[in-house]
């Protein structure tokens, strides 16, 4: 039900699984990004081949393993290595059962393996259900972890209650390549998930690290939506900061969240942002929340 849910936002008319495929762009040599095509399949996936082996940023949801598994065997034909998971949500987490059992190493930040544990993971009925052992990292950071792998130093930098409270971004410093996770949300309103830890100022200065390590070359790969550069990325973060502003503003002056739905202040966004999980209204109760006292 949780991934049905999605795909329906994503794709409203529903999704032919038969259609689902991953496109995959080369950033740089052997460092690819994988985005799925024809249904909603969880959030872009970052793959990086060589010789020291395989290294996969994230890794969909349970229906398609298979077809990741297929459009990364047009890479490689290596086992993967590493499993690095930028946050706990299941469409970025679904396959870390399938791909440990297959012998890859499940990397996440404290938080992941945390929430996993009390939480659980979402069963097939949409109910939370233990996290089975496999599911689970099994190497965890606080603050950061590097790969030296394949040529690439690969920094992988926690970014603190931001989209959650266990999120990661990867920096591949040679390829000029960074991976936010659902740090950006491009084109799109983004998703804050103020009861897993998220919060509206955490995401802004999330935002604004990763600006400090791109330049006007870097290739971007986002969470959700097509790759992005550096102006992409400054228009989501601009535009979040109005969208806070303003809210902020209004919930300081005493206006009760009916009153400021009412006003539709960000309806000046609408147009560009607004999309099915992230309408212009829930976005406004997010930044409503934030600031609630």
């Amino acid at each position: 039900m949780y991934f049905l849910i999605w795909s329906l936002l994503f794709f409203p008319g529903g999704t032919d699984d038969s259609k689902v495929e991953f496109k995959a762009s080369e950033l740089a040599k052997g460092l690819w990004m994988l985005e799925g095509v024809g249904g909603f399949t969880g959030g872009n996936l970052g793959l990086l081949v060589g010789p020291d082996g395989v290294i996969l940023i994230d890794d969909s949801m349970p229906p398609f393993s298979e077809e990741m598994l297929a459009a990364i065997r047009q890479h490689t034909d290596k086992d993967i290595s590493f499993v690095i998971n930028t946050h706990v949500h299941a469409d970025h987490t679904g396959n870390n059962e399938n791909l440990q059992k297959q012998g890859a190493t499940i990397v996440a930040h404290d938080n992941i393996r945390a929430r996993m544990l009390k939480e659980g993971v979402p069963g097939p009925d949409d109910k939370m259900v233990p996290a089975p052992k496999d599911a689970l990292p099994v190497l965890t950071f606080a603050d950061g972890i590097t790969f030296h792998f394949n040529g690439q130093e690969a920094q992988v930098i926690h970014v603190a209650k931001a989209h959650t409270d266990g999120d990661a971004i990867i920096f591949f410093k040679q390829a000029n390549v960074i991976h936010t996770g659902d740090i950006l949300f491009n084109g799109l309103f983004p998703f804050i998930d103020l009861d897993a830890g998220g919060t509206v100022a955490g995401y802004i200065a999330a935002q604004e690290k990763i600006l400090t390590l791109a330049n006007d070359q870097t290739r971007i790969i986002p969470g959700h939506g097509p790759l992005a550069h550096k102006q992409e990325l400054q228009a989501s973060l601009d535009m979040l900061k109005e969208c806070d502003r303003r809210i902020a503003d209004r919930v300081k002056a005493g206006k009760t969240q009916a009153e400021i739905l009412a006003e539709n202040p960000l309806s000046d966004f609408h147009d560009t942002w607004n999309w099915g999980f992230i309408t212009t209204e829930r976005m406004t109760k997010t930044l409503i929340r934030e600031h609630q006292p």
